[in-house]
């Protein structure tokens, strides 16, 4: 009999443990996926006059980085779900109403790029291809590997691309840690290749980890985000909005951060002064994501050219910050004039607790503002009715 109740309480106690407990990464954004879908609270988010906030999509689980063919399809990838998705808005009402699975059991393919008729998506290791897929959203068949010559770390390894002015796809290479000095240079980085595969190169530096990027619509500079490393408290570093004005540039990962801290390991034979400060601090462990300009006619005059951030939310710190969609204006010499919300209340400020988080942004075409948000697995459309 003790022996039965012996078996017994194992059991339960089996039931009730994790044995091998998710872990989170030490970075700006946890390494794990979120798993449960949140509760949508549309009617807590607060923007700006005029504004307004409605459901695009729903069921899209994990939705991450987003891309936007000259059709209208919306292509989706995701992280910790492995599927890449295609979303359609058959009869106008900027509504998805059409949703194809593209691809299954993927490695993190978080990013996601249209050209040319041809989807290319990003795994941690190598770049895919399905090409004209357009006219085959509902059998895509087996994508082409572009490139499999990416690292196999998974820490910081999913991965953000966009094709640049110079018809070239650049794909960053996050650090394969918190905080290190990697004997590879190819971490901390951001490539481009050709669309083949060919042709890799570096082309900036001391990036610690960007899963957003673009170019400014005047002067073609190469903007992006950068999350901050972890550990050395709440309030820093500051993460980080950069600005690239030409290549072989180098931001400061892992020596400097913030621009004028010297990192208290691997920066003490450095100087802040010999790297490239953000063009704007963010907030500490804001985990900025996507980011766009906006170039469109519908939000007021403004809004034009300002830079718009999906921020993804803290992870660790004691209370949370982000979860929101921030703006920097910028000047005539694109230098920063401020830091502001332009939307937020996904975070419950008083429980602490977020039902929501902002990763990318998307403009349709007629100048309304998709944001994905992997935790309530759902896009959102902003628009303006002034």
């Amino acid at each position: 009999m003790k022996a039965i109740h012996w078996i017994l309480g194992l059991l339960v106690f089996l039931s009730c443990t994790n044995v091998n407990p998710p872990t989170k990464a030490e970075s700006g954004e946890s390494d794990m996926a979120d798993e449960e879908t949140s509760e949508i609270h549309l009617d807590r988010i607060k923007l700006l006059e005029g504004f307004k906030i409605e459901l695009y999509a729903t069921g899209v689980t994990n939705a991450r980085s987003m891309a936007l063919s000259p059709s209208g399809t919306l292509y989706v990838g995701t992280r910790g779900d492995g599927r890449v998705y295609a979303l359609k808005d058959t009869d106008g009402d900027m509504v998805s109403d059409t949703m194809y699975t593209l691809m299954k059991d993927g490695n993190m393919p978080n990013g996601v790029a249209f050209k040319d008729g041809d989807l290319y998506v990003a795994e941690v290791n190598r770049i895919l291809k399905f090409e004209d897929i357009e006219s085959k959203l509902g059998d895509p068949g087996t994508p082409i590997v572009v490139t499999d010559d990416y690292p196999t770390e998974k820490h910081h390894g999913w991965k953000f691309i966009s094709f640049g002015p110079d018809g070239k796809l650049y794909v960053p290479v996050g650090a394969p840690c918190n905080i290190c000095d990697s004997r590879d240079d190819i971490f901390n980085s951001i490539t481009r290749i050709n669309s083949d595969g060919s042709g890799r190169e570096i082309v900036q530096r001391g990036v610690r980890n960007t899963v957003g990027f673009t170019w400014h619509p005047i002067t073609g500079d190469l903007w992006f985000t950068d999350n901050g490393r972890d550990m050395l408290g709440d309030e820093i570093p500051a993460c980080e909005l950069n600005r690239a004005t030409k290549d072989g540039m180098h931001f400061g990962y892992p020596y400097c951060h913030q621009g004028d801290l010297p990192d208290p390991v691997y920066g003490k034979n450095s100087k802040c002064e010999d790297y490239t400060p953000p063009a704007q601090k963010l907030g500490p462990h804001t985990a900025p994501l996507g980011v766009e300009f906006y170039t469109s006619t519908m939000f007021p005059d403004k809004y034009k050219n300002v830079a718009l951030i999906a921020e993804h939310g803290s992870w660790n710190r004691k209370k949370k910050i982000g979860y929101r969609i921030s703006m920097v204006p910028l000047d005539a010499q694109s230098n920063s004039t401020s830091y502001d919300v332009f939307a937020d209340g996904w975070l419950d400020e008083e429980e602490d607790e977020a039902w929501g988080r902002p990763v990318d942004i998307e403009f349709l075409q007629d100048g309304s503002m998709l944001i994905s948000d992997d935790f309530a697995d759902v896009i959102y459309r902003i628009s303006y009715e002034g």
